[in-house]
Order: C-alpha cells, then structure tokens, then sequence
C-alpha cells in the first residue's frame, strides 16, 4: 500500500485508497497518520502521531511533489518536483529539483511538444509518399528535450544540432510550413528546398548537419564567437550517443575547457546509435562523465521540466566557469531514418512500453491537468488548432512550386570576393546573392 510513487497522477488514487481504510469519526486516521484535506487550495498535509508534517509525500520515497496556487479555482501555477534525480559528475551542486510551472508555461509547452509530435507523423507520412526524398531522421519521443532547452534559452543563446532537428527548426521560429516545405524541396521552404531535412537553419539555430559529430567543434566555434563579441551568449551542441564515440568530439571537449568557452554539450542519448544500442557500442554509457575534467549532468529527458532546470543550470555555469556536458536520457519511437524499421535490434514491446509509461507528452499533460493548470477543454482545443496548422503545411508543402533551375547556384557564398563561382568544370557561373544567410 505505502510504496514508491513513480509518477503524480498515481496520488490522487493513492489518497483515496488511504481514505477509504481509514474509519475514525470521519478523521482519515492510518497507522498513526492523518490524513488532512484542504480542498481550497488543494494541498494535502499529514498529522503523524500527534505531530504535523508538511507534505503527504513524506510517506513515499522519489515522489512527485506539487503545489498549487490558485485564482478564481483555476490553479495559476504549480511547483513539481521532477521525477527522477539528476545524476552529477565533478559538481558539489546541480540543477533545482523543484521547479515552478504557470499555465502559460503549461500551455505552450504541450502546444509545442505536440506540434513537433505531429510534425513529425506529417513527415514519415510524406516519405512513405514519396513526395519527401532522401534522408529523413523523425524527433518522435524526444521532444521533452528541445522544448526543455529551448525553455531556457536566452535572446542571446544558441544551438547547433545534427540531422534529426526538424523540431529544433520549428522552435527557433520556423513555421510548419516552412520545415514541411523544405522537407519535400519547394521555394516555400526555410531554405528554400535547397537543404531538405538536414539542413535547415533559423536565427541563432546554425542547423542540422550531416557529418556525424561534425557539429560539435563547431558549436565550440559558436561559444568562441560569443565569447569574443562579449555578448553573455552561450552554445548548445547537441550530438548523440552514437555520435559520442567521435574523435571531434573529446578534441572540442579539451579546446572548450582550455579556453574556457562557454558551450553546453548535449549528448541525447536514445539508447541507439543507427542500428546499435549504446551498451554495444561504448565502454563508458555514463555519457554526461566523458569529458573527463568537464563537469556533467544526467537528466531525464522525458521530463520536459527536469530538461529544462538542467539547461537554465548548465547556462548559468557555462557563463562563469566554462563548458559542461549534459546527458538527457531519452527515447526515439522511429527508426534511426525512414529506411529504417526499428525493429531489427529493439523488440516491438519495449517500444510500446515507453510509449505507454514514459511518453513525455502524455505524461506532461496528465501532470498538468491534474494540478489544474489546463483543463481537458483546453487540450482538446490545442490538439485541434495543431492538427488543422499541421494538415495545411502539409498541404503547402504538396502544392508549393520547386525553384528555377537558375537559382539553385545563388548564395553559394555570403560574402563573394569574386564575380565568378570558384571550382566548376565546364561553367562559366557568375555567383547572384539573393538572401543574405540568417546568421551572418
């Protein structure tokens, strides 16, 4: 009976398991405990042999803890313990375990993680088509970690990803639109259709990339340029378990300490590098632990709010002491890319069982209506406006026109200090600058 919460939405039930074994003159009284409801500002509080103690979560261990504050009885803002403890690698202290969350908050940050979700089945969707070509890597199951992330980003904050950012596209201020028109290669898209699914930027977002853990020494790069103008700026390089294995890696790691940059790596680890588990693959998986002298941090990624006390942490660390490494631990429901089953090295019923018990968005929004921050009018609504935005990108980007063939060698260059396109064979191509580059 009294056992381990592992999640909020068990307390309710749990209470009322407590109150109806309870028989004392009305008095909800067990082994000792009483059990106190305060139905106004819905709090629950324990008398414990005679003596008070504050928080009915005091009879579990790990629980998720919450409390409300409310306006008209509709809560206004929540505190929430996060679910699981961070784990810390040379730090004395790490990120709050208890983190405040308003409605606003509540509400944008499950308008976003279901905007990707759907993004995302929009894109496989397009594949299967044929109508999308190429390589396609889906964010599906991971979406507490760019939401957390980009929760506590700053103006001045940036990010540079690998290859599976069509959500980190969206966040940085793309439309859906603007990321399912480059995913199927018409002018409607953010780059055009030039870049397809790994290559598309935003301000402050220097893109995904396709050379597996090529990234990393640039987001250095990126925290070397903040430092330089002096800005308060920081980087987050995002790369994966997979990707961890890569040399570049630890050499960006040494530069980033010696000089003191201020970078943020963030290995999101998804269990699976392609087709291979991380246990498979590395020696060490405790991957917030390998940059050695860098200190770490292991956040569940499923957990929108523990990504996003991680981050604002890490931020404020990397601005006064120099580069950290960030481990969120998460999970992909897709396969690696589209010609990938993703089920060839994973059974069909671990993938259903993280569906079922650790979805980041079910598990946000059920934590949310539970403390009164959104109703289930309000989530019916969102899903509603997020599927009629998604249908309409995903009709643009089926009836947008392909660009000229004329335009397909413009900005190769953002700054030419020649008429002529350098390297061709056979071409005599003057070079013709249409956009300037988001980030230059």
């Amino acid at each position: 009976m009294l056992r381990t919460l592992s999640r909020v939405s068990e307390l309710p039930i749990i209470v009322k398991q407590l109150q109806k074994r309870c028989h004392n003159n009305n008095n909800n009284i067990i082994s000792g405990c009483r059990i106190l409801s305060n139905n106004n500002n819905n709090s629950i509080d324990i008398i414990r042999n005679g003596r008070y103690s504050s928080s009915f979560f005091g009879l579990f261990q790990n629980a998720a803890q919450a409390g409300v504050s409310k306006t008209n009885n509709y809560a206004t803002e929540a505190t929430v313990q996060v679910n699981r403890p961070f784990k810390l690698h040379r730090l004395d202290e790490g990120p709050a375990t208890e983190v405040k969350l308003t409605k606003d908050q509540a509400l944008k940050y499950y308008t976003q993680m279901q905007t990707i979700r759907r993004l995302e089945t929009a894109a496989g969707n397009l594949y299967k088509e044929k109508i999308i070509r190429g390589f396609c890597h889906l964010y599906s199951g991971q979406e507490a970690c760019a939401v957390g992330m980009k929760a506590a980003m700053r103006d001045v904050d940036n990010i540079i990803s690998a290859y599976r950012v069509h959500g980190w596209t969206y966040l940085m201020g793309v439309s859906p639109s603007g990321v399912l028109a480059e995913l199927t290669g018409v002018q409607g898209g953010c780059a055009r259709g030039k870049g397809g699914s790994m290559h598309m930027y935003a301000p402050n977002f220097y893109g995904g990339n396709g050379i597996v853990g090529a990234q990393v020494p640039l987001g250095a790069g990126v925290g070397l340029a903040c430092k330089y103008k002096g800005n308060g700026g920081m980087c987050l390089a995002l790369y994966g378990d997979g990707a961890a294995n890569q040399g570049q890696v630890f050499e960006a790691y040494n530069m980033a300490y010696l000089w003191k940059l201020p970078v943020i790596f963030v290995c999101e680890n998804n269990n699976y590098g392609m087709g291979t588990s991380s246990e498979r693959a590395s020696c060490n998986t405790d991957y917030y632990t390998r940059g050695d002298a860098l200190p770490g941090i292991w956040v569940d990624g499923m957990d929108v709010l523990a990504v996003r006390s991680a981050t604002e942490f890490a931020i404020n660390y990397v601005n006064t002491h120099g580069p950290l490494v960030m481990e969120t631990n998460t999970y992909r429901y897709s396969g690696h890319s589209m010609s990938d089953p993703g089920t060839s090295y994973r059974t069909r019923e671990e993938i259903q069982e993280v569906r079922q018990k650790r979805d980041p968005i079910t598990s946000f929004k059920e934590l949310c209506i539970e403390l009164g921050l959104i109703t289930t009018d309000e989530v019916k609504a969102i899903d509603l406006k997020v599927r009629k935005e998604v249908d309409e990108a995903t009709a643009f980007a089926k009836s947008d026109a392909e660009l000229g063939v004329s335009h397909l060698w413009t900005d190769v260059y953002s700054n030419n200090l020649e008429p002529k396109l350098r390297g061709t064979i056979a071409y005599d191509i003057d070079h013709i600058q249409e956009r300037k580059g988001v980030n230059h």
